[in-house]
């Protein structure tokens, strides 16, 4: 009995840490509250770096930091344990399952977020360490920021078309070098007289930057810094290139993969094999609203209908109150009828939404039967009026 109450309390854990279901308060509470210690910590350690604040604040800066050390490691403390309940881990003796989640990039910095603070209790650190040490915490940030996380995966899948650009770039940092060593050498000996000291500026001009400290003063040195310069632009283009395009399929096959898990939720979809669902996908716009956020409004135009992937929804309609979970979908009825709004929606937990546009409606109605008589049997629960087969009009008894 222990055994599981421990066990479901590691769970417990887990989802509250991690990424729980749409709707989770307490998951999304823990998350706010992390979020915001690390962006408190690290404005703390830019003003601790300031003499006069240091000297006037400083017992704030370490109250901040004792406490962010306290949450930080119990924060990591608490990811070790549950890592066992995490999806892909749950094959694993528990004890590589933890390693696993140590050994990962999210783990590291979790650690290195605390491990040199406790260091500092017991050995005496240059202070000017710690405070880059604090500025890993930034990284955290990453587990809840989906762009971050789409960035750092661009880089890691692009490693080797990134390292490939490095090897062009430096190369062609070294060859310039050596053409302007040959060039103004004569002529500036004490800036340009050795390969090496030619290196700083052909790296300086390469990456657009243009320190100025070293120029060519030769013909031959102005044109071959004139080259140079051109070269570095192509250079400097070719993994900003990479990366945008990379990070803009990412983020395509992210919405692409959350979409079509959202639609899988709506019972009304589940019928539909992979090529229709596919094609539903290109009619669906995936959208986010918060606790207490009012989707549709009484008397508005209704331009959409939505299906709740995941959730709860309260819609208001003839001093009547009615809650839509998971699966449900409302805003039909005035899409249908080409009328205003006869009812306003609130969201009662942070609610996954699927708005499907009014001509989309009627054109997907029309196409599979199946959905348009799911759609029909709906609405004449919910009005008591009947749906024309035909033309999708909504008529009285």
């Amino acid at each position: 009995m222990a055994r599981q109450s421990l066990s479901e309390l590691r769970r417990r854990a887990y989802v509250a840490l991690e990424q729980g279901p749409v709707g989770e308060r307490f998951g999304a509470l823990v998350d706010q509250l992390l979020l915001s210690l690390i962006v408190v910590n690290l404005i703390a350690v830019a003003l601790e770096s300031v003499p006069a604040l240091n000297a006037r604040y400083g017992v704030v800066f370490e109250a901040i930091e004792y406490v962010s050390l306290v949450v930080f490691s119990a924060d990591y403390a608490l990811r070790l344990w549950s890592a066992v309940e995490h999806g892909p881990h749950r094959h694993l003796t528990a004890t590589r399952a933890r390693l696993k989640y140590a050994l990962s990039p999210a783990g590291i910095i979790d650690l290195l977020a605390v491990l040199p603070f406790w260091f500092a209790a017991l050995l005496p650190l240059d202070l000017r360490y710690m405070l880059v040490f604090r500025m890993v915490r930034f990284f955290k940030i990453a587990r809840y920021s989906p762009a971050m996380r789409s960035l750092l995966d661009v880089l890691y899948n692009e490693r080797r078309a990134l390292f490939g650009c490095l090897v062009i770039t430096l190369g062609t940092a070294l060859v310039a070098a050596a053409m302007m060593h040959l060039a103004e050498a004569t002529a500036q000996p004490d800036k340009l007289g050795t390969i090496p000291d030619a290196l700083w500026w052909s790296i300086v001009t390469i990456g657009t930057i243009g320190y100025g400290d070293v120029v060519p003063v030769t013909a031959f040195g102005k044109l071959i810094a004139t080259a140079t310069i051109f070269v570095g632009l192509i250079l400097m283009a070719l993994p900003i290139g990479i990366i945008a395009n990379a990070f803009s399929e990412q983020i395509h096959r992210r919405d692409f993969i959350v979409t079509w898990g959202m639609i899988a939720r709506v019972p009304l979809f589940a019928e539909l094999d992979a090529a229709e669902i596919a094609d539903i996908m290109k009619l669906l716009r995936a959208q986010l609203v918060e606790e207490g956020e009012v989707i549709v409004r009484e008397g508005d135009h209704a331009h959409s209908m939505y299906f709740i992937a995941a959730g709860s929804v309260e819609v208001h309609l003839d001093n009547k109150k009615m809650r839509l979970e998971t699966g449900q979908f409302f805003g039909e009825v005035a899409v249908l009828k080409k009328e205003r709004r006869s009812g306003t929606a609130v969201a009662l937990t942070r609610t996954n939404l699927l708005a499907l546009a009014a001509q989309d409606l009627h054109a997907l109605m029309k196409r599979d039967k199946r959905i348009a008589e799911r759609i029909k049997d709906v609405v004449e629960k919910r009005t008591g009026h009947k749906v024309a087969a035909k033309n999708t009009k909504v008529e009285d008894e």
